[in-house]
C-alpha cells in the first residue's frame, strides 16, 4: 500500500455521492431542497465549503439552518431555525416560478438520458406496479430554477432508456425542447451518482459520464445504466472526501466509519 493511499480516508459509495453532490452548491447561492440525499448534501454543504448556503424548503421555510437533518419537509426543526417562514404558494410563486432560485436539488425513481425524472408511477400509469410519492414541487423546481442538480444512486432500475412517467421535464427528447416548453432555467447541469457524475452534452443534451468516483470503472457505470452511456473524451476521476468533509457528514447521519471491509456501523 503507498502513503497516499494509506493517508485517504476509507468512505462507502453513499458517502462518495453526498460529498460530491454538496461541492455541487456554490456559498451564497440560493438552493431549493429535497428530502433525503439532496437535503443530506445541502447541510453538508452549508456546514463545510458554503456557510453562506441559502436552504430552501417546499414547506414554507426561507434560509432554514437545521441542526439535525429534517425527517420531512414539516419537520419543525425547519420552521425554527429559518430566517422566515411563508405560505407554499408564496415560495413557487414568489421565489420559484420567477426564476430567483439559482439550485434545485432533486432526488429520482427513474432518469433518462436526457435527465428526465420520474417520481410518479413505474410501470403504465392506469395500472402501476409501484406508486411512487409522486411530483410534490419537482415539476417546478425543474422547470424554473436556474440549473437544476440531481442525486440519485445508479441502477439499471432508476437509469433508464425512457421513464414510465415524466414527472420532470429534464431537457426532453434533446436540443430546444425546453426553449419550446417555455422553461424558465437551464434544467439538470449535472446528476451525481454513488459511480460517478454524468453533465449533459452541450450539443445534444444527452446525459454523459465525465467523472467516475475513485476505484470504479467506466464498465462499471455502463453496466448500472438502460442506455448506451456516452463517455466524455476528457474523462476525470472525482477528488476522494477528504477527512474533514466525512467527519461533518457522519456527524449529520450518526454513523461510524465503515470497517476494512467496507461494512457500515451505527451509533
Amino acid at each position: 500500500m503507498t502513503s497516499a493511499a494509506a493517508e485517504a480516508p476509507a468512505c462507502t459509495s453513499d458517502e462518495m455521492m453526498t460529498v460530491t453532490a454538496s461541492r455541487a452548491l456554490r456559498d451564497g447561492s440560493a438552493c431549493f431542497v429535497g428530502i433525503g440525499l439532496p437535503s443530506t448534501a445541502a447541510n453538508l454543504a452549508r456546514r463545510t465549503h458554503a456557510p453562506g448556503l441559502w436552504m430552501i424548503y417546499e414547506s414554507g421555510t426561507l434560509g432554514a439552518t437545521p441542526s439535525v437533518l429534517p425527517l420531512s419537509i414539516g419537520d419543525g426543526e425547519l420552521a425554527e431555525t429559518a430566517d422566515t417562514v411563508v405560505s407554499v404558494p408564496e415560495v413557487f410563486n414568489y421565489w420559484l416560478q420567477p426564476g430567483r432560485i439559482d439550485t434545485g436539488f432533486l432526488g429520482a425513481a427513474q432518469i433518462d438520458r436526457y435527465g428526465n425524472i420520474n417520481t410518479t408511477v413505474i410501470g403504465d400509469y392506469g395500472a402501476p406496479k409501484v406508486r411512487l410519492p409522486g411530483a410534490g414541487g419537482a415539476p417546478e423546481i425543474a422547470a424554473n430554477c436556474r440549473e437544476v442538480v440531481v442525486i440519485v444512486r445508479q441502477s439499471r432500475r432508476a437509469f433508464v432508456e425512457s421513464v414510465d412517467f415524466t414527472t420532470s421535464v429534464g431537457h426532453g427528447s434533446g436540443p430546444g425542447d425546453r426553449e419550446r416548453l417555455g422553461l424558465r432555467g437551464a434544467g439538470p447541469t449535472r446528476v451525481i451518482t454513488d459511480l460517478g457524475v454524468l453533465e449533459p452534452d452541450p450539443r445534444t443534451r444527452e446525459l454523459t459520464l465525465t467523472s467516475v468516483h475513485p476505484g470504479t470503472t467506466v464498465q462499471q457505470v455502463r453496466e448500472a445504466t438502460g442506455w448506451d452511456l456516452a463517455v466524455s473524451a476528457d474523462l476525470r476521476t472525482t477528488p476522494a472526501p477528504d477527512p474533514h468533509e466525512l467527519a461533518v457528514l457522519r456527524s449529520l447521519t450518526g454513523r461510524t466509519p465503515p470497517t476494512h471491509d467496507g461494512r457500515q456501523g451505527t451509533r
